[in-house]
């Protein structure tokens, strides 16, 4: 397939600095794929790095290309790639191991310290024109699933990862914590997953209709409650204290009252980052036996969301809210720093906008 055009990128430069820019069309290597990029969602952390300039140790120091959450159209392959060719649709698994070490050898690539991942400085991430990619972590998408949905297994993914460390099965009762992106795609995949009842907390009242709308069965707007009044809210909505919850907020005070919420003997998995240092009840969940889980993105997750999304078994059209061309992307950030919709989305082929 020809290659024609100009390849238009989003790129930080630094702090408050987001810029269009041409950037040479890459040559894939022997195990990669060229692809014409369709559709790429934005993320907080992508607001982030424009916003400050980095996210903990990871420091903006040259430029970079944003963006992470991204399906498009294969347009050349490399000499060692088989299993894909010319017009195959893919979505993109931007986290990819640049060695085969323990972390590798045991399934759990995503802890892997050396691993290569899009808009993570200093590797380029795919909210461009074209882009090359590792053509292992490039997944086909069936005829039946939309580039928008394949985009949307980043996120999705996070939600797969962080509701299988959290144990959810048949019958859980599950409290999710914040009601952006992350936290409904928590809903979406603890329903799925066998969920009885999914309370979700937000302080927006929009952001909790669109939960209803993806599933959960109860909501609860915060406003001034401490977290153990949030907690005995969680609670009461419920008729009991929930096996599993997933924080989705970083916030030091959805942190405390996640604690005070669990039943004793269940799990909090920590999703969503705040500062590095934070005050918690932890001696309340020693002496509860409330085991606290982190996640760090997510592992061996595209192929199951991909069956997901072309069985109709969940639904995560209702997430995109937004649509931008690739060329109005400065305004598609303002959107999403202003806290406008859910997911705001990205067009980056002009010659097809469709989902």
């Amino acid at each position: 397939m020809a290659v024609p055009g100009q390849n238009v990128a989003v790129v930080v430069h630094r702090a408050g600095d987001l810029r269009l820019e041409n950037r040479p069309i890459p040559e894939p290597g022997p195990n990669e794929v060229l692809l014409r990029m369709h559709s790429v969602g934005i993320c907080g952390s992508d607001v982030h790095y424009w916003q400050h300039g980095r996210i903990g140790d990871f420091v903006v120091k040259d430029p970079m290309v944003l963006g992470h959450e991204a399906s498009g159209t294969v347009v050349k392959v490399g000499s060692g790639v088989t299993h894909l060719k010319p017009g195959d649709r893919v979505a993109i698994e931007p986290g990819v191991p640049r060695e085969m070490d323990e972390f590798c050898k045991s399934g759990r690539y995503n802890l892997s310290p050396t691993i290569f991942f899009c808009a993570t400085p200093p590797d380029d991430g795919n909210l461009c024109r074209y882009y090359k990619h590792s053509a292992s972590y490039c997944y086909k998408l069936p005829d039946n699933v939309t580039f928008e949905e394949g985009a949307l297994i980043e996120p999705l993914s996070v939600g797969i990862h962080a509701c299988k460390r959290a144990g959810v099965t048949l019958g859980s009762k599950v409290f999710v914590s914040g009601s952006g992106p992350i936290g409904l795609v928590n809903v979406i995949v603890a329903k799925m997953m066998g969920a009885a009842a999914v309370v979700v907390t937000d302080l927006s009242a929009s952001r909790l209709q669109k939960a209803k709308e993806v599933g959960a069965d109860f909501t609860i707007q915060v406003q001034k409650e401490t977290p153990q009044e949030v907690a005995s809210k969680v609670e009461s909505v419920l008729g009991c204290m929930p096996e599993i919850t997933v924080e989705c907020t970083g916030v030091q005070a959805c942190i405390q009252a996640g604690i005070y919420a669990t039943r004793s003997g269940g799990t909090l998995v920590l999703v969503g980052l705040g500062p590095e240092m934070v005050t918690v009840p932890i001696v309340n969940a020693a002496v509860r036996e409330v085991d606290i889980r982190g996640i760090f993105r997510y592992c061996n997750t595209w192929p199951v969301a991909i069956s997901l999304l072309a069985s109709k078994r969940i639904n995560v059209k209702p997430l995109v809210t937004h649509r931008f061309p690739l060329e109005k992307a400065l305004e598609a950030f303002e959107t999403t720093k202003r806290g406008e919709g859910v997911k705001v989305m990205l067009k980056c082929d002009p010659t097809d906008q469709n989902p």
